[in-house]
């Protein structure tokens, strides 16, 4: 099957990426997202990102948002000529039950549905869709430019996340518990490895409302208390308006944040 008009449902920090590059690479791509003037904003506030990284001029730039055809609330127009549907909605199981719920009931039989989530597994999510025959998880895709890493069998944050949250999960236990601030753990980090980014610079890129939740799913899984403690400091964060990068502030301040000045790691 050749893959051509694909929607991305939920536009955050990973569906607003996975609809650009698969935009950039050709794909005619349609954007379910409950704002549409937030998608919009976060879509556009990639260029800087594509500019920097990969050298992407400013005519190729536009000339992959051209492929972006629409971003709409109304699911059933946004997945009628849908070959492929990736949800990234916020990872929490009531909201994707949800989502699944509404689409099942729209989505045309050809469509092949797929969850992007970083953190559930596929036979927890397939339950809500019904049809394990058109439904799949995905990351990463060589159709959009990406490297696919190819997995034995289903596990919990898959590879990256299974690396990556404990080291997160670490870090802000050492700034809950008050060992050391954010911007010391990054030093520390990123001198010691010679690491571009320390976990807080991370966490203000993926965002802290992704973190949060998955903060409080460990907690509702485990009863892990420190899991609850870091959910409750990072919801104080995100009540205040400061989520990361997208909103300008979280543990760092954006544009120019203090971990690029010349002195940050002397």
């Amino acid at each position: 099957m050749t893959i051509k008009n694909v929607t991305i449902a939920g536009a955050g920090t990973l569906g607003s990426q996975i609809t650009y590059q698969s935009a950039l690479k050709g794909m005619r791509v349609t954007v379910w997202n409950r704002h549409v003037e937030s998608a919009k904003t976060r879509l556009h506030a990639l260029k800087d990102a594509y500019h920097r990284d990969l050298k992407l001029s400013e005519a190729d730039f536009n000339a992959g948002m051209a492929n972006i055809v629409a971003v709409t609330t109304d699911l059933r127009e946004a997945v009628e000529d849908a070959d492929l549907v990736i949800e990234a909605v916020p990872e929490a199981m009531e909201v994707k039950e949800a989502f699944y719920e509404e689409l099942k009931a729209v989505v045309p039989d050809k469509t092949i549905v797929a969850s992007n989530s970083s953190t559930f597994m596929p036979s927890q999510l397939v339950k809500f869709f019904g049809d394990p025959r058109r439904f799949l998880h995905i990351h990463f895709a060589k159709a959009i430019g990406m490297v696919p890493i190819h997995l034995y069998k289903e596990q919990p944050g898959y590879v990256l996340n299974s690396l990556l949250i404990p080291f997160l999960d670490a870090a802000m236990a050492l700034w809950v518990n008050g060992i050391a601030s954010p911007h010391e753990i990054d030093k520390d980090w990123m001198i010691s490895t010679g690491s571009p980014s320390g976990p807080f610079i991370i966490l203000d890129t993926v965002g802290l409302r992704t973190a949060y939740q998955i903060s409080l799913n460990k907690h509702q899984a485990t009863g892990d208390e420190m899991a609850k403690q870091v959910a409750d400091k990072l919801k104080e964060m995100i009540d205040t308006g400061h989520y990361g990068r997208e909103a300008g502030q979280g543990f760092y301040h954006y544009p120019d944040a203090e971990f690029l000045a010349p002195d940050f790691l002397k």
